[in-house]
């Protein structure tokens, strides 16, 4: 373990991938056939008149059990646990997946319905606050500032990281600048200098409304075979791209992004959380042998919500998590529109045939494959996107 520790953060970060893909395929191999045996633990589908629905009834489910251990036993024997940015996603895998799990056996073992809308929010809210409280307050969340005679001085790189670390809430912001960054004390610096110490009664509430939209986000795009793994993995690679960026002092110098000290170890993480998702999703292609169930969806929403606010790249978020959001925006279109017209014309109506989006397509009659393959080459733009936005222009 020792002779591991003494290697760059790369060989650990590939060592965790392909234990995780491992351990993920199997897990989920055994999960199944111990569902099938014991044809106790199967997911109970909602008749909502979609072709092939009924043929999904009782396949297991809770798959998302298997993403969380097959993510955390690489991270706590490769990573660095004291590290700040280690333990927020472990806290924050842990306990989104009991939100989840509580919410897949209510709906198991009583109601189909599962665990109440609120109490998931309320949930989504808490595991906010916490995030942003720790990036606010954490004495080792800090950043190396710039040296403002940098640029009329010839140093080298190095002296343009030499200043005293602090702790500051700034973030990366395409074509906001020339190294792309937005500073959030900007909102109340331009009002009062005094006020700048209060930033962080900005940021929490912004951390707390991406937590809450992707989580969900996540939680309604599961809804046909492989959609949610496979954007995440997608999302996941590009985060983790962003975030070794970021780790380097050179890199993060010419490609314009933040250099955020100590966060190299995330990256054990999240190539293990990548792994996990991968080997579920060997499983999890149509037609799907598990699924992961609120367990999964909810922790990987909170994992990439955590990742991103984390490598201060959350403000990317509604383009690289672009899918996550149209289909959160279409649901609550759906509804608004519905008792808008309920209370207009007395009947209710719909914008779209069914909502989430991924199901309005399967009522035009769109093979679910056909879908979760057009969402993927969707997501892979969205990604090259957001990585050219940041480091090229």
């Amino acid at each position: 373990m020792k002779l591991l520790f003494n290697n760059s953060i790369f060989f650990r970060s590939v060592i965790a991938f392909f234990l995780s893909i491992c351990m993920a395929l199997v897990f989920h191999k055994k999960m199944i056939l111990y569902q099938i045996k014991k044809k106790k633990i199967g997911e109970k589908i909602r008749d909502i008149g979609l072709v092939g629905q009924k043929k999904k009834e009782g396949t297991p489910t809770m798959g998302g059990i298997i993403i969380i251990i097959s993510s955390l036993i690489p991270t706590f024997f490769l990573s660095a646990l004291k590290n700040v940015y280690v333990m927020i996603l472990i806290v924050t895998t842990l306990y989104m997946g009991c939100i989840g799990f509580i919410d897949d056996y209510i709906k198991i073992k009583y109601n189909k319905n599962g665990l109440h809308g609120i109490g998931k929010i309320l949930g989504q809210i808490i595991l906010g606050i916490f995030i942003g409280s720790t990036m606010s307050f954490h004495k080792n969340v800090t950043l190396n500032l710039k040296n403002k005679d940098y640029n009329n001085s010839k140093e080298s790189i190095p002296t343009y990281f030499s200043l005293e670390r602090e702790h500051v809430f700034k973030t990366t912001l395409p074509m906001m600048n020339h190294r792309n960054e937005f500073d959030y004390a900007y909102l109340l610096k331009w009002y009062n200098q005094k006020w700048e110490k209060h930033t962080w009664m900005i940021f929490i509430p912004i951390v707390i409304g991406i937590t809450v939209s992707l989580s969900n986000g996540a939680n309604l795009t599961d809804g046909i075979d492989g959609l949610t793994a496979g954007i995440s993995s997608i999302i996941l690679l590009t985060l983790s791209l962003l975030s070794f960026i970021s780790s380097n002092k050179n890199l993060s110098f010419y490609l314009h992004l933040i250099y955020i000290p100590n966060i190299g170890e995330i990256s054990i993480f999240s190539f293990s959380f990548l792994g996990a998702l991968i080997g579920f999703l060997w499983y999890n292609t149509y037609p799907a042998q598990i699924f992961m169930g609120d367990t999964g969806s909810l922790t990987i929403g909170g994992v990439i919500s955590a990742l991103a606010i984390i490598t201060r790249k959350e403000l990317i978020l509604p383009i690289l998590g672009g899918i996550f959001l149209i289909e959160n925006i279409s649901v609550i279109i759906q509804v608004l529109y519905f008792k808008y017209s309920k209370i207009k014309y007395g009947i209710g109506k719909r914008i779209f045939l069914m909502a989430p989006l991924h199901h309005h397509f399967q009522k035009l009659g769109y093979h679910e494959s056909k879908i979760v393959n057009r969402f993927f080459i969707i997501q892979m733009i969205l990604s090259v996107v957001v990585v050219l936005m940041v480091i090229v222009l």
